[in-house]
């Protein structure tokens, strides 16, 4: 079946479920309402279609993922011939001469790294292997992203500004003080992936092998990448925004992510549970707040799409068309499965601008090493590429504590 066919049966199918869900949902709680408790078999209802809802539209975000891919070789491409870097890295991949390649870093005065460390990969392969990470890693979608040449980007930024104040026309102006800077550092640390091919595929002109190389590392480096932004500790890896200090929001100060408590031990409250995550949103500046997303993982959606609001409409709405977000009280959610479920103390759900508080750091230039001898008869090609990330601005980024404070 084709793709976009596929997508659009897919998408009726999520948006079947999700009206499934709705009446039994709305069924659920006015059985609440009159017997102050909710029947069995209802509630057994609910949640096999709130499963079903996921399951759909995990399917649809497949679809969805496939479709946006863009194809390595288009008719440009082709018609300029593909470049002499490309050339030799083809044949390095497929036969093993690494010649061209040692030719092409010694015209560019680059350090030949030989048998080590690999050879570069062509422009055109590192584009594109960027571009399908960032339609699979999440938070690299969402975050700002910086491309540096060395190994550690530094950014300064103002701990106090500078002294300024309103004077008269014809008053003295006193001089003021010079702001006091700091630096955040973002190393960028060594991911790798080695996808195996037969000797066949390699001799097979009809492969593309940059085609082929993109698609076996995307998935490796993306989940790879979506955990350490998440969750990471910043020893080799990047340092994710759930691992910072964090502290309750009215005790906010610079280098900590401020949170809001649910007031119950791995729940929200049980009576308007939609007020705190209205007390989440309004924590945030409001120039943070206009580009503001929700990052959660499906199980927690599943858990606020039973929410509505004073006028009973759901607070949570799926996507208008097959590439939208879902959004919650009008803002996109953005799905990451690296954020833990609800659980005592868990942080489950975030809420800020990740384009201006977290950064993620690419340096330049994705090596491939050939390897036909250490799994015979396959050819490994390990596959490293740096990267770095880090919250950048404490103020955009808040976050939901499932506990009592």
């Amino acid at each position: 079946m084709d793709t976009g066919l596929e997508t659009k049966v897919a998408f009726g199918d999520f948006m079947q479920a999700f009206e499934a869900f709705k009446d039994a949902n709305d069924e659920r709680l006015a059985q609440i309402e009159k017997r102050m408790g909710e029947d069995v078999v209802t509630a057994d209802k609910v949640e096999r279609i709130n499963r079903a809802v996921d399951q759909t539209k995990a399917r649809l975000d497949e679809l969805t993922l496939k479709a946006r891919r863009p194809q390595l070789s288009g008719e440009g491409a082709a018609s300029q011939g593909p470049s002499e870097h490309k050339q030799a890295f083809e044949t390095y991949v497929r036969k093993g001469e690494t010649q061209g390649l040692f030719d092409i870093e010694a015209k560019s005065m680059s350090v030949g790294s030989g048998t080590d460390g690999g050879y570069l990969v062509p422009s055109e392969t590192e584009t594109e292997i960027g571009r399908r990470l960032s339609a699979a890693s999440p938070i690299r979608a969402i975050s700002g992203v910086r491309q540096v040449s060395t190994s550690v980007y530094k950014k300064p930024f103002a701990i106090t500004g500078a002294v300024t104040g309103w004077v008269g026309e014809t008053a003295a102006r006193t001089e003021t003080a010079a702001p006091t800077l700091a630096e955040l550092q973002f190393p960028a640390m060594e991911l790798y992936a080695m996808p195996a091919a037969t000797q066949s595929l390699l001799d097979d002109a009809a492969v593309n092998l940059d085609q082929w190389i993109a698609d076996e590392v995307q998935q490796a480096f993306a989940d790879q990448e979506s955990t350490a932004f998440v969750t990471g500790n910043g020893t080799n890896k990047p340092k994710g925004f759930l691992a910072y200090t964090n502290v309750a929001d009215a005790s906010w100060t610079w280098g900590n992510l401020g949170y809001v408590a649910t007031g119950v031990a791995g729940a929200f409250a049980a009576s308007n549970p939609s007020d705190k995550l209205i007390d989440l949103i309004y924590t945030l500046k409001n120039g943070y707040r206009q580009n503001a997303v929700w990052i959660t993982n499906r199980k927690t959606q599943g858990v606020i799409r039973k929410f509505k609001d004073a006028s009973g409409d759901y607070l949570w709405q799926p996507a208008a068309t097959p590439d939208g977000k879902a959004t919650l009280m009008n803002f996109p959610v953005v799905e990451s499965e690296d954020v833990p479920d609800i659980a005592t103390d868990s942080f489950s759900l975030a809420f800020g601008d990740f384009g201006r508080g977290y950064l993620v750091v690419d340096r330049i230039g994705v090596r491939v090493l050939r390897d036909p001898y250490s799994s015979k008869p396959y050819v490994l090609f390990y596959t490293t590429k740096r990267v770095g990330g880090g919250v950048q601005n404490f103020e955009a980024i808040k976050l939901m504590k499932f506990g009592v404070s």
